[in-house]
C-alpha cells in the first residue's frame, strides 16, 4: 500500500470521528501541534520511530508528551494507535490529508497567491472574493511576494495554477514571435 493511501485512510478515520464528536477544528489543531513537535525534535522522532527501542518505553514517552500537551482523549488514542501500528512516521502526511478532508467537510478551500508586490487588504479581499465565486467555497488565502513575476499574480488553488503574471504573458508573446 502506498504512503498516500495509508495516510489518507488514517486521516479519513480521524475526520470521521471528529465530525461525529463535532471537534473537526480542535482535532486538526491538536494533530498539527503534535506534528510540529515531532518534526522539530529529531531525537524524539528517532526514538519513537526506532524499531529497536522497546514499545513500552516509546508508549511511556509518547504518553508523557501527550499528557503535557493537554490533548483530547481521541487524539491521544489516535496517536497511540499510530505508534502501536508503526505508522507514526506518516504523521506529517496524515496531518496534511486531515486538513484537506476537514476543509472539504467545512466547504473551505486554501489558495496560495503569489504577487509581484505586496497586496493591501482591499486587494486580498478582492482576490478572495473572485476565487470564492470561481470555486463556490470559502477561500483562505496565503499571500507571498515574488518580484520575479514583474507584475500580476499567480493563484494556486486545489492543485491548479492560475497564472496572470506579466512574466508568463511576456514568455507567451516571445514564443508566438519566435514561431512566426
Amino acid at each position: 500500500m502506498s504512503i498516500s493511501a495509508i495516510s489518507r485512510r488514517y486521516a479519513k478515520a480521524l475526520v470521521k470521528l471528529a465530525a461525529e464528536e463535532n471537534q473537526v477544528e480542535r482535532y486538526g489543531e491538536e494533530l498539527g501541534r503534535v506534528g510540529s513537535v515531532v518534526a522539530t525534535e529529531d531525537l524524539l522522532r528517532l526514538i519513537l520511530e526506532s524499531p529497536t527501542f522497546p514499545m513500552a518505553k516509546k508508549s511511556a514517552i509518547l504518553g508523557e508528551i501527550l499528557s503535557s500537551m493537554q490533548l483530547s482523549v481521541t487524539v491521544k488514542n489516535f496517536l497511540s494507535l499510530l505508534l502501536e501500528k508503526d505508522r507514526l512516521h506518516y504523521l506529517a502526511q496524515i496531518n496534511a490529508d486531515y486538513r484537506r478532508l476537514a476543509d472539504d467537510l467545512s466547504g473551505i478551500v486554501r489558495a496560495r497567491v503569489t504577487a509581484a508586490a505586496a497586496l493591501d487588504e482591499r486587494q486580498r479581499q478582492g482576490i478572495a472574493a473572485g476565487l470564492e465565486r470561481q470555486t463556490g467555497k470559502q477561500v483562505q488565502l496565503t499571500v507571498a511576494v515574488d518580484p520575479a513575476l514583474l507584475g500580476g499574480i499567480q493563484a494556486e488553488i486545489g492543485g491548479r495554477l492560475f497564472d496572470g503574471s506579466l512574466r508568463t504573458q511576456l514568455n507567451r508573446i516571445e514564443d508566438t514571435l519566435k514561431k512566426g
